[in-house]
């Protein structure tokens, strides 16, 4: 019986070493994150991880801070580790180039996360959601509750880009101003304070405080005895921002409705807004499907075959066309929310209310 002990014991220690042989013989993914201060990057480190290591692949998941050379730092620090791809959602698109060319050297695929690194010709894939889509669906949201379609207006109208560091930033805009673009030159939209263009109204690391503090002095400066009808916002947290300087001026109030103000992202304390009836919409990006799609182009490379890609034209990064695959983004209202964010298991319904 000793001896039958033994055997077993040792034919299950050596299949317990041959998996973790194998786990680790898949390879190393370094993976870098802007920052912690804004919850879809969480979900989306923690995704990404969850499914890499399902997949059998060991992880090095590293949190910016929206600090540049911090970032930079922790990107040379998983160079060294040799892992075998590099999954990057920049917070400054443009000051990669460097320390992608180690990455090169090394033979690391790079993946762009969302957000795209630009001038540089060492980004092998993109994988994203259609973001001139998201700035479409957030400029419709706004012309279909105004009534602009049936001949409605004029409505006084002011515009939030995000941050002119992120090249996603442009997307939005310009596909939101696809949208909005007929309406202003016709008249039936007013931009009261003549601020258009990512030069002037783009709000750098999409901070809230600052899309606040703008949003004051826009009211302050232009709309003493007008009211504001609308905003486009980009991202849920300047739509916080922007909504906190509305009500400090008497906003949101029976007396005084919220205008209507867009948002992304779908981050809980602005679904919450939605359903008291203060922000309008936003636009719900699953980012456990966009994690799903890194990791099969991550198993792809692994394996010596070709992502999977469905758009090899838009995403000029200054240097070349990089390789995306694109995810389509949902819009969110009041009138779709549970449908959209609870049936589909991304929230529970007791988290939103």
């Amino acid at each position: 019986m000793r001896h039958l002990f033994a055997n077993i014991l040792f034919v299950s220690m050596a299949f317990s070493f041959l998996g973790a042989a194998y786990g680790q013989g898949k390879g190393l993914v370094g993976i870098s994150m802007p920052t912690k201060s804004s919850a879809r990057w969480i979900s989306d480190g923690t995704n990404l991880v969850k499914h890499l290591k399902d997949k059998g692949y060991t992880t090095d998941l590293q949190y910016a801070e929206d600090d540049i050379p911090n970032q930079i730092a922790q990107i040379e620090a998983m160079i060294a580790k040799k892992p075998k791809v590099l999954v990057i959602a920049p917070i400054d698109g443009t000051t990669l180039t460097d320390i992608l060319k180690k990455a090169h050297d090394a033979k690391i695929k790079v993946i762009a996360y969302d957000r795209l690194i630009r001038n540089s010709p060492y980004v092998d894939y993109y994988v994203t959601f259609d973001n001139f889509k998201v700035g479409v669906l957030q400029a419709q949201s706004i012309v279909d509750k105004l009534g602009l379609k049936a001949g409605k207006g004029p409505f006084n109208i002011e515009l939030f880009g995000g941050s002119p560091d992120d090249n996603n930033a442009y997307f939005f805009y310009n596909g939101a101003m696809s949208v909005l673009d007929p309406y202003i030159k016709s008249g039936k939209l007013v931009v009261r304070s003549k601020q258009m263009g990512m030069d002037k109204v783009g709000i750098l690391r999409w901070d809230g405080a600052t899309a606040q503090a703008r949003m004051d002095n826009l009211l302050s400066a232009y709309y003493g005895t007008e009211r504001v009808d609308a905003v486009l916002s980009p991202y849920d947290g300047l739509s916080i921002g922007i909504l906190s300087s509305l009500k400090g001026v008497g906003y949101c109030t029976a007396k005084q409705p919220c205008p209507i103000v867009t948002g992304q992202d779908a981050e809980i304390p602005s679904v919450k807004s939605i359903l008291r009836g203060e922000q309008y919409s936003t636009i719900f990006k699953d980012t456990r499907e966009l994690a799903k799609a890194t990791v099969d182009m991550i198993d792809a490379i692994m394996r010596g075959n070709q992502p999977k890609v469905n758009d090899t034209k838009t995403y000029h990064n200054g240097v070349k066309v990089v390789p995306a695959y694109l995810l389509e983004p949902v819009l969110v209202t009041a009138s779709n929310w549970k449908q959209v964010l609870v049936n589909s298991g991304y929230y529970t319904e007791a988290q939103l209310r």
